[in-house]
């Protein structure tokens, strides 16, 4: 957007051939961008390249005479309102997850107090490499946001996860925030919004659990899109591994009990309530005080119903703008159709699930359905999906309400 200063670090993947053109985008939403190349970038972008089609300087070097007589690298990490981070290797993941910093690019990300975003691209065997996943989590809890890597053929002839996001899917997700702002697309200024999110555990003894396989990256992204529509959040949150957005209050729980209640402590300071949680459906009847030994022989496990968050908060006094989430194998339009009428829901958001699809993925798809018509979104980042949804459900809540209320607003109810 305009005036976003951008330093778009490039390092040493395949991928780094589409760097060009994820420049003339960034560039075509009015950055402006700063390149720095790592020396293994080189070898598949060359700084003669982009300074010939762009016309812009491109750093390379933390010793760079002539730029470091000024302390060049602090100048740089001082201007840059984003650090770009595309593609991302396995290597410089684990450089900025141990704060090491003998490279230009690597010592702007420590010297920087701008936000930092990396697009990772790699093998996809090295992706789920627990060193790799490992570092991932270092830099989420620290703040960093990770965009994919997509799903898909790979330049080694396999295929998996690991594909760095096409340039367009990388600028929406990185410009906008500043986009939602700059456009006058704070649609949700002023408003308090719940999210629920993640999944939900339920006790069978001390050590062992129900769960599912929910990573909350939905409903966090869900958070953060709701936080740059100008509203103020509130993070019902179930055990993950990713860190809150910065500017919403966390509220950490475990169970669906604990979820219910704390969403009914603070729903009436809420507007919008966004369930995104993977609330488990049921909960063991007998909870062991000491952990279960091993037998031989076969055991029952007793389970019962757990609250119905949704359902509890739709059938309040103020009934609330409902919106469901259909998180399915298979049929998905005809369940999708089905629970919208059945829960007499204003809105249905569909998913298919399965392996490496919908949960625990960055990336997602879904069908949104309500009564007189529908929208597809094809795959695309969590978080650019998130703030495509916040904008939908915006625009369908106001056509909905009634030509003399302002300050009614939805219930949202999405899985991740």
């Amino acid at each position: 957007m305009p005036g976003q200063k951008i330093i778009l670090g490039i390092t040493g993947g395949i991928a780094a051939y589409k760097t060009p053109e994820l420049v003339r985008r960034l560039r075509d939403r009015g950055a402006s961008v700063q390149v720095v190349l790592t020396r293994s970038a080189r070898e598949f972008v060359t700084e003669t390249t982009l300074q010939a089609v762009f016309g812009i300087p491109v750093r390379t070097n933390l010793w760079d005479k002539e730029a470091e007589a000024a302390m060049g690298h602090i100048e740089l990490a001082r201007w840059a309102d984003l650090v770009l981070i595309a593609p991302a290797t396995a290597e410089i993941m684990s450089r900025l997850a141990s704060g090491a910093a003998p490279d230009l690019l690597s010592t702007l990300c420590l010297a920087t107090e701008a936000p930092v975003i990396v697009a990772p691209a790699m093998n996809h065997v090295m992706w789920a490499n627990p060193a790799v996943q490992e570092n991932r989590q270092k830099l989420e809890q620290r703040g960093v946001r990770i965009l994919g890597p997509a799903v898909g053929d790979q330049a080694c002839g396999e295929t998996g996860p690991g594909r760095m996001l096409e340039p367009d899917d990388i600028v929406t997700a990185a410009l906008a925030p500043v986009a939602m702002a700059t456009a006058g697309e704070a649609v949700l200024e002023g408003s308090t919004v719940m999210i629920t999110a993640g999944p939900t555990r339920e006790a069978i003894d001390p050590v062992r659990y129900i769960s599912n396989r929910s990573s909350g990256k939905m409903g966090y992204a869900l958070a953060a899109a709701a936080r740059d529509a100008g509203a103020g959040v509130i993070l019902v949150s179930g055990p993950v591994s990713i860190t809150a957005p910065q500017g919403v209050d966390l509220v950490e729980v475990e169970s669906a009990k604990e979820m219910y209640a704390a969403v009914h402590e603070q729903i009436d300071a809420a507007d919008i309530f966004i369930g995104a949680a993977a609330v488990a459906d049921y909960h063991a009847s007998d909870v062991k005080a000491v952990k279960m030994k091993r037998t031989s022989q076969a055991i029952s496990l007793d389970l019962v119903s757990n609250p119905d968050i949704l359902a509890s908060v739709a059938t309040l006094a103020r009934r609330p703008f409902s919106i469901g989430f259909a998180a399915e194998t298979h049929n998905l339009r005809e369940y999708a159709i089905g629970k919208l009428g059945e829960k007499n829901l204003d809105m249905v958001i569909a998913n298919l699930v399965g392996a490496n699809r919908g949960f625990e993925t960055d990336q997602n798809a879904v069908d949104v359905f309500w009564r007189g018509g529908e929208k597809s979104f094809p795959e695309i980042d969590k978080i650019a999906l998130a703030r495509q949804l916040i904008k939908l459900i915006s625009a369908r809540y106001r056509e909905a309400l009634p030509a003399d209320t302002e300050t009614e607003l939805p219930v949202i109810a999405v899985r991740d």
